[in-house]
């Protein structure tokens, strides 16, 4: 996929910060001054138009809003950025001179809705950054890519936000990290910015969500800010003041990708060499499990069982999950591979069965 790499949002280290929602002029403008006072936020961010999951909530200033984030602008010199859900905040948003354009969760979620902002903005040198969507699916977010890649968008990055539903843990919206890096190895090209507002729903894990994604080498974040926030209309729990929104920028660390270390080279090409060699060791004896695996199947075809047996393959978790201490293993990480070796095994004894 074609970037122009002069774009916007072609910058290490991007902060896009601002309000949530811009509920006033008066609130959007002190926002305007607080966060660019900090020196470190490179783009103003704003909610014209919010989506809410229910009637009666504040749903954003509407167009009005558009013209005080141009008076924002112009008071601080701020490039902005709103997000749009339709072709016609599309066309509202650009005529007013709105930088930067970003589609959000619940829109990526729909196929049809991306599809009308991608006509909307074919022909238009606008950044456009998507998040992704409420449900984990990869797919799904990079189909909204490609939509807009189709009708010659060539401004595009990527906003990882968290995902609804899934075994939260503290969160707001849980991280899932190996799905957004999943989608950053499929599209290298594109930057991706790390929301930890909408991730974590709170102030306190802001800090350690945002350094967790500086130290995975993210582009950039995108941060909600307002100057009261437990006054708020909506997200308030998870809003910071600008002074605050200052502090937690100049708290983070951005590692480097590289070093001019010839020592530290050659000490990292070394465990790299070991590491290649541990994982085809791993594969090679993976491999041979899935063989034994497949002759357990055959003695099942003849023996007309069936494929799972539920009380042994509890009995192996178990037992593999006992050595976790002991091994300095974290229990998740076995899990998952416990569950990606037994899906394997069922579909290749399923094979065997038909």
């Amino acid at each position: 996929m074609k970037q122009d790499n002069n774009s916007l949002i072609h910058r290490k280290r991007l902060t896009i910060a601002g309000a949530c929602s811009a509920e006033s002029r008066a609130q959007l403008l002190e926002v305007a001054r607080g966060v660019a006072a900090t020196g470190r936020v490179d783009i103003l961010r704003a909610g014209v138009w919010k989506p809410r999951t229910k009637p009666g909530s504040f749903e954003g200033a509407g167009d009005v809003a558009l013209e005080w984030l141009a008076e924002a602008k112009e008071l601080t010199g701020l490039p902005t950025a709103t997000e749009v859900a339709t072709a016609a905040h599309v066309e509202k948003a650009l005529k007013s001179g709105v930088d930067l354009l970003w589609i959000g969760a619940r829109t990526t979620s729909n196929p049809f809705s991306v599809q009308e902002i991608a006509e909307a903005l074919r022909g238009t040198e606008v950044p456009i950054l998507v998040k992704n969507p409420t449900t984990a699916d990869a797919e799904l977010w990079i189909g909204a890519v490609e939509r807009l890649a189709k009708c010659g968008v060539r401004n595009i990055g990527l906003i990882h936000r968290g995902f609804a539903g899934i075994n939260l843990s503290g969160y707001r919206n849980a991280p899932l990290w190996q799905i957004a890096l999943d989608v950053r190895r499929r599209l290298p090209e594109l930057p991706m910015l790390c929301d930890p507002s909408h991730i974590c729903g709170n102030r306190t894990a802001l800090l350690d969500v945002a350094q967790k994604a500086a130290d995975l080498d993210y582009s950039g974040l995108i941060i909600e800010s307002h100057p009261h926030p437990d006054e708020a209309l909506s997200d308030a729990e998870q809003q910071i003041t600008p002074a605050e929104l200052g502090r937690l920028l100049e708290s983070i660390v951005w590692r480097r990708t590289a070093t001019d270390s010839i020592v530290c080279n050659d000490e990292l090409e070394r465990l790299r060499g070991t590491i290649d060699r541990l994982d085809e060791e791993i594969f090679s004896l993976l491999a041979r499990r899935m063989e034994v695996s497949d002759e357990i199947g055959r003695l099942k075809l003849r023996n007309n069982l069936t494929i799972l047996q539920s009380g042994r393959w509890q009995e192996v978790v178990t037992k593999v999950l006992t050595t976790t201490d002991r091994l300095g293993l974290g229990r998740n990480c076995v899990e998952s591979i416990l569950e990606a070796i037994h899906l394997e095994s069922i579909e290749r004894q399923n094979k065997i069965m038909h």
